[in-house]
């Protein structure tokens, strides 16, 4: 058994922490159950959201550091490929080069300090960044990254951990509260009570200094929002919600002036102190962020060429020759001989060298203070103990239990759909266009096929209204193609440590935009089916909305996948259009299925147009009492319809009397059963073609999971 007791046994009475036991042979979800179950019975379970006067005094006597993150020969290749050559060449046998990007990295931090990777633009600052954090590919980076002692592994690295991208990617028509609110109900357990979620987020709000602008929305080209740095503090707030052990950041300050790079630093020192290991890449820090900083790591072309303390520089680049001037910022003069050297003839090899000298001497000297050892499960254990990975009574042991998410899936999908519903109703113009776009098609549709007759004439024109009033429906839906793209690394920061599941994200994106495709059926429907004089009364016109939407709501899944597969929308776009005019192609109203050539007829039955085609065709013609074709009607789209109507009266009785039929101008010679049938819809009912395109959407919102499941794992290879 180990035992973690608080150094000052003065005050052993005075708290209820002053000791714990705990069993080297719990699991770490059991063992962040054991500590919740502490907190619970002794303080009734309130997860502290932010240390009072009390709390501070027992964060005091836990202060000997518990965190000790180190990083040990660190190295990353990668595959470079030879560039596309027109003119063949002679190439060797191994074409493929190999580009180093990390070389033999080392180094470690402790919780309380900022660790700050700097270098020039190339020099692997974001790619150590990246693997310390995980985010590349077993097998790929070589060397190890331990916290305290053990290596790190994945799923508890995810549940310790946050990581903020370089990028602001927040949605721009929520407010600074509400979208703090919203990552806290993803990051924490539905067991802590709303009323302290938003106690957190208020501290929260209150730590990043946005008090002023949490009523604020986020903006974007369109709206005016909140200022670059008030951003940048929301993208570090939604990622630290849960107030993570490890916070990892690429280049949190660029961008901004220094006045807000300042502020931005000066945040992440109060994380720090509040028992947190903070490591950031930064690309050129002023004087003030310098003295924020509590260990630094130069990098050229992935190589290390210092390693240690912002004092220790000046004294570095002395004894290696080259003196900081007074009055010079330390880091300007260092990135600029670096940038120096690396375009001399001997490069940054000379430096290297004297780094590894340097790290070797350094080495050498005790350190000044001495930290005591804890493994990884006690530190994990003080640090929720002080209030750190806000859980909530049993949480912890859940989200570590079950994958790492905070939330059963019907929470994760009621909260995303509550967001996504949020952001669009503050963007009613989206809507309305494709509100109007359906509209305005609606009418000009039923202003040209206006009140169509059961002529042969009529006939073609119902089809041809069919077949571009279907397409139509896939067309509309391509505007679905930038939800995604524009959310997609927003998904991948959130998936990425388990805010919550793909499959809750592919059911809420399904679920949110149905009210919209209903409307949108509606619309169109009643816009062209009365006005077209279309056949089948109220139930015809039920079976029409219901293809019509089931035709919405295939495209639209259609799309989605495809937005999921495509990285850019201009592409997309491309993509969608040429397919979608393959469909139309193959759907059997330019060429008849049994005309198709037999090596094109799998493409007739993947068509996404021919079902519901066949669907609306089936409802138009199935009437066997309607007539579209009688007596001298016959004669109608041929040579002869020019005749006078005598004339056809004498060739109609001479062909009745070539055919021993007796044929009067009254009779019926063509039915809805016919036109099907010269149509080629023979195989399916329209009640099938329906629940075929309907299924088709559920099968592309799959295909769009598995897209989400294995092509946003969001690691380097």
């Amino acid at each position: 058994m180990s035992r973690i007791v608080a150094e000052d046994h003065s005050v052993d009475n005075a708290t209820p922490y002053h000791s714990m036991e705990i069993s080297s042979s719990l699991t770490l979800g059991q063992l962040l159950k054991n500590v919740s179950d502490v907190r619970k019975v002794d303080v009734g379970d309130e997860t502290p959201a932010h240390s009072s006067q009390g709390d501070q005094d027992y964060d005091d006597l836990m202060r000997p550091v518990p965190f000790v993150l180190s990083f040990n020969n660190l190295t990353y290749n990668v595959s470079v490929r030879p560039k596309f050559d027109l003119i063949p060449r002679r190439r060797s046998l191994s074409s493929t080069k190999t580009k180093t990007l990390l070389d033999n990295i080392s180094g470690e931090t402790r919780d309380g300090e900022i660790l700050a990777v700097l270098g020039a633009s190339g020099s692997g600052k974001s790619t150590l960044i990246d693997a310390l954090a995980n985010r590349i590919a077993k097998g790929s980076l070589k060397g190890t990254v331990t916290l305290n002692g053990e290596p790190l592994q994945s799923r508890t690295l995810k549940v310790i951990s946050a990581y903020v991208m370089q990028d602001d990617l927040l949605f721009p028509m929520l407010t600074v509260e509400e979208t703090l609110m919203f990552a806290a109900e993803f990051r924490l357990p539905r067991s802590l009570p709303k009323s302290k979620k938003r106690l957190r987020v208020q501290t929260l709000i209150e730590q990043l200094g946005i008090k002023n602008a949490a009523n604020t929305i986020i903006g974007d080209e369109g709206h005016r929002g909140i200022s670059g740095g008030e951003r940048r503090r929301v993208s570090i707030g939604i990622d630290i919600i849960h107030d993570p052990i490890v916070l990892f950041l690429d280049e949190p300050t660029s961008g901004l002036d220094s006045t807000s790079a300042f502020m931005v630093v000066n945040v992440l020192k109060k994380i720090a102190e509040s028992g947190s290991i903070v490591i950031m890449s930064i690309h050129q820090p002023s004087h003030r962020v310098l003295g924020l900083l509590n260990r630094l790591i130069f990098l050229s072309r992935g190589k290390t060429v210092f390693s240690g303390s912002p004092a220790s520089l000046p004294g570095f680049f002395a004894r290696f020759g080259c003196p900081v001037p007074e009055n010079e910022n330390q880091t300007e003069f260092a990135l600029d001989l670096i940038r120096e050297l690396e375009g001399s003839a001997g490069g940054t090899r000379g430096l290297v060298e004297f780094n590894d000298k340097w790290q070797e001497m350094k080495k050498r000297s005790p350190p000044a203070t001495p930290y005591r050892n804890l493994t990884l499960k006690e530190a994990i254990s003080a640090s929720i103990s002080r209030g750190k990975l806000v859980s909530g009574g049993g949480g912890g042991s859940s989200v570590v239990s079950h994958g790492g998410f905070a939330n059963p899936f019907w929470i994760e999908i009621k909260t995303l759909t509550e967001r996504s519903i949020l952001n669009s109703r503050r963007q009613p113009e989206l809507f309305g266009t494709r509100l109007a776009t359906v509209l305005v098609t609606g009418f000009i549709l039923a202003t040209v096929f206006w009140r169509l007759d059961n002529s042969p004439k009529g006939v073609q024109e119902r089809l041809g209204f069919f077949a571009f009033a279907m397409s139509t429906m896939f067309y509309t839906c391509a505007d679905a193609l930038p939800v995604f793209l524009q959310e997609r690394y927003i998904f991948m920061r959130e998936t990425a440590y388990n805010a919550y599941r793909r499959s809750s994200y592919v059911l809420s994106h399904a679920a949110v935009s149905l009210p919209s495709l209903i409307f949108l059926s509606l619309a169109f429907a009643t816009a062209t089916f009365w006005a077209v004089g279309l056949q089948g009364g109220p139930m015809g016109f039920l079976f029409y909305c219901l293809i019509i939407f089931a035709s919405f709501w295939s495209g639209s899944s259609f799309v989605t996948f495809l937005s999921g597969v495509v990285p850019h929308v201009m592409l997309g776009y491309t993509i969608v259009v040429a397919i979608l005019a393959y469909f139309l192609l193959f759907s059997g109203f330019f060429i008849n299925r049994d005309r198709i050539p037999q090596y094109w007829l799998w493409f007739h039955y993947l068509s996404l147009v021919k079902y519901p085609y066949e669907a609306v065709l089936q409802n138009e013609f199935s009437d066997p009492m309607v007539c579209f074709v009688r007596g001298v009607q016959i004669f109608d789209n041929t040579p002869m319809g020019q005749l006078s109507y005598g004339m056809k009266l004498r060739l109609l009785d001479s062909v009745s009397r070539s055919i021993g039929i007796r044929i009067t101008s009254s009779t019926c010679l063509t039915t809805g059963a016919d036109i099907l049938k010269q149509q080629g819809v023979t195989e399916l009912s329209k009640w099938s073609c329906l629940l075929v395109t309907v299924g088709f959407g559920f099968f592309f919102r799959v295909l769009f999971y598995l897209c989400l499941l294995f092509g946003s794992k969001n690691k380097r290879r």
